[in-house]
């Protein structure tokens, strides 16, 4: 079983620090659109442009500020004056980090995502997982801002299993009072 985080601070405290992270506000600008660029975001969150992995985790993080999805379902870096698409394979951020904080009686997870944005699941912050038809295996992800939802890395969704509670065939964790599906699980033999 995974260990739980001791922070030493109460949930309170902690949904208190995300809700103060600074970025730009992207979804109240409205600049004109200046055309699509050749950046890319891989399934496994690098970042490419003109075919070339960027390399430079700042510069990664300062274009994940300025990233926003809109209602077209296009993905665009966004600043004041304009607005540029990219290309977006699966989800534009990775979570890469778990911590399971226990504040009395309440439960909350904590994801930290390839760029460093750090999200607490739950009615803000809602964890989803699509099944590949073909091949049964789950796909999760966690909203983080906007529109935009960050893909939950292998090694993160075990660790989620490990704490999900089993009922009715269905495995579910709850996260700050909100109960999430992690998927149906059949039985043995069947």
């Amino acid at each position: 079983m995974a260990a739980k985080t001791d922070t030493g601070l109460k949930l309170e405290d902690i949904l208190k620090q995300l809700e103060g992270q600074k970025r730009p506000p992207v979804e109240k600008w409205n600049p004109d659109f200046c055309g699509d660029i050749d950046m890319r975001i891989a399934a496994d969150g690098t970042w490419f442009y003109m075919g070339t992995p960027i390399t430079r985790e700042r510069m990664v993080k300062l274009f994940a500020t300025v990233l926003r999805k809109d209602e077209d379902g296009k993905t665009y870096l966004v600043t004041p004056v304009e607005k540029i698409g990219i290309t977006v394979d699966d989800a534009p951020f990775v979570a890469v980090h778990l911590d399971r904080i226990e504040d009395g009686d309440q439960t909350a997870f904590k994801f930290t995502t390839n760029v460093g944005d750090e999200v607490i699941a739950g009615p803000d912050h809602p964890i989803r997982v699509e099944v590949n038809e073909e091949t049964g295996e789950p796909r999760p992800y966690i909203h983080v801002r906007g529109r935009l939802e960050a893909l939950i890395n292998r090694s993160v969704f075990y660790e989620l299993v490990e704490w999900a509670e089993l009922k009715g065939g269905e495995l579910s964790v709850e996260s700050l009072g909100k109960r999430f599906s992690l998927g149906s699980v059949e039985a043995e033999g069947a």
